[in-house]
């Protein structure tokens, strides 16, 4: 079985910000996991966990987004400035019921932003908040003059405006961000976006609230309606093996379940192509980026912990989505332009889990670890059919040909041929292989589940030969000739 890789034929550009990721006020996502404040005893740089910002570095994080999911459309952004102390208190009847004393808010995300060296992509507040409060919020963060907003933003202790790159303006107001029909959100996206003015120089890539799943009529009316108005459209798609009711363990399942989840995670490819169409009946060129700023798996929360903070363990099978939705993202780059797994740290596919100090990268951060080089690289094309339980993506930058493929199946070693049209020679080889579909690092056990060198390629006279063990994400990089 041979696939060519055609590297004089180059596709589009896969954005960076298909590697970005999504931080919520949901459970202990932002209070434990990237935020402890500056009097904890756990090591932190003005409140950010110092080993959390590092790992996320590592992947070279390209934007993150925040407030929420649910909780945009019931945060208050006025509540979270100004001395923490007077902060008003809030309860989060989305996630759990809690009261949180908002001390994160807007001067912390940024200040977590500059630290992450990202860019921000915030969400505004469109199903309980105004019209005003949305440009007062766009004003304070990016307005460099003399305004209301500006002079209050440097009474609380920042004199330079901020950059923010995306602002999205509602989330899911489909359901939790305001239950509304898609002609009414269209009414209320036009509205909403025409006060998320543009301060100084820097462009304010403005999304619109996509749809879920496949609710195409959502996608249509949007863009019938509104497309001239925004820059992006989202789209949100949770891996649920057995349904939205039955979700099942993270840990505890059969092979029928990975093969289903992983069978679930490939439709990601169906929604982008029919949601693509529609889009591109309204925008033939592609300027609106897809943006599927929440996907991945959402399993049963772990037993003895709070239901509504969303913590799961994260195993080979979370390893095998994030690879295959990753692959699937790069094949409709022309579209695809951001992606936000959800979410970062303690909550549904996290990259990483805390337990007070202690910190350990799940098999899913490292996915992102092995394809971090294709952030920015130009698509190659490939021909060729690959075994039912594999795939691959394929990209160049810089002289170097970065190779990811993924063999799902649990039993049988996939043998690759893959033809070049060019020499090239093998720099490094790296993988996450598996040797149980459901191990997973915990606290105890960090390095259960990780990198390890990757022996099984060759080079030929015409390309490369690749033995895949199961359960296996591998990413060869190599030196094209010149």
């Amino acid at each position: 079985m041979t696939i060519q890789l055609l590297t004089k034929k180059c596709g589009p550009t896969i954005s960076k910000y298909i590697y970005g990721h999504f931080a919520e006020h949901l459970g202990r996502c932002i209070y434990e996991g990237l935020y402890v404040g500056e009097d904890s005893e756990i090591e932190n740089v003005n409140g950010m966990r110092t080993d959390v910002v590092a790992a996320l570095k590592h992947i070279k994080i390209p934007v993150l987004r925040w407030p929420g999911g649910c909780f945009a459309d019931e945060y208050h952004w006025k509540d979270g400035i100004g001395p923490k102390e007077t902060r008003k208190m809030m309860v989060n009847t989305h996630w759990g019921g809690v009261t949180e004393n908002n001390h994160f808010g807007t001067h912390e995300f940024f200040e977590l932003v500059r630290q992450l060296e990202c860019d921000a992509y915030v969400n505004g507040n469109v199903g309980s908040g105004t019209v005003q409060e949305m440009q007062e919020w766009v004003e304070y963060i990016t307005m460099g003059g003399v305004s209301p907003m500006a002079e209050e933003r440097r009474k609380n202790g920042r004199e330079e405006p901020w950059k923010m790159a995306f602002f999205g303006v509602g989330n899911e107001n489909w359901g939790c961000g305001g239950n509304m029909r898609a002609e009414y959100y269209a009414d209320e996206y036009r509205r909403y976006q025409t006060y998320v003015r543009q301060y100084g120089d820097d462009k304010i890539y403005k999304i619109a609230g996509g749809a879920n799943v496949d609710d195409y009529h959502w996608t249509e009316t949007l863009m019938k309606n509104a497309h001239w108005m925004m820059d992006g459209l989202s789209l949100h798609y949770y891996v649920h093996p057995h349904g939205w009711e039955e979700k099942g363990s993270a840990t505890d399942f059969t092979e029928a379940d990975w093969y289903l989840t992983c069978d679930k995670a490939a439709h990601m490819d169906e929604l982008i192509s029919r949601h693509g169409t529609i889009m591109d009946k309204y925008d033939p060129e592609k300027r609106i980026g897809m943006i599927v700023d929440e996907w991945g798996t959402w399993f049963t929360a772990e037993p003895g912990t709070n239901p509504g903070f969303l913590y799961q363990q994260n195993t080979v099978r979370d390893a095998m989505v994030a690879a295959i939705t990753l692959n699937i993202f790069h094949k409709h780059a022309d579209r695809v332009h951001m992606a936000n797994i959800a979410q970062t740290v303690n909550v549904l596919q996290a990259m990483l889990l805390t337990d007070g100090a202690k910190m350990v990268k799940t098999p899913s951060y490292h996915v992102f670890d092995l394809y971090k080089d294709h952030q920015d690289a130009q698509l190659i094309d490939g021909f060729g059919d690959l075994p039912a339980h594999v795939t691959s993506t394929a990209s160049q930058k810089d002289g170097q040909l970065t190779l990811s493929i993924t063999n799902f199946d649990l039993q049988e070693t996939a043998e690759l041929d893959f033809a070049l049209d060019t020499a090239v020679t093998v720099k490094d080889a790296q993988g996450l292989i598996g040797t149980e579909m459901n191990a997973y690092n915990d606290f105890d056990h960090p390095e259960t589940v990780t990198l390890t060198a990757f022996d099984g390629v060759t080079t030929t006279e015409n390309g490369l030969k690749v033995s895949l063990p199961p359960m296996s994400v591998v990413t060869i990089k190599l030196e094209l000739a010149q």
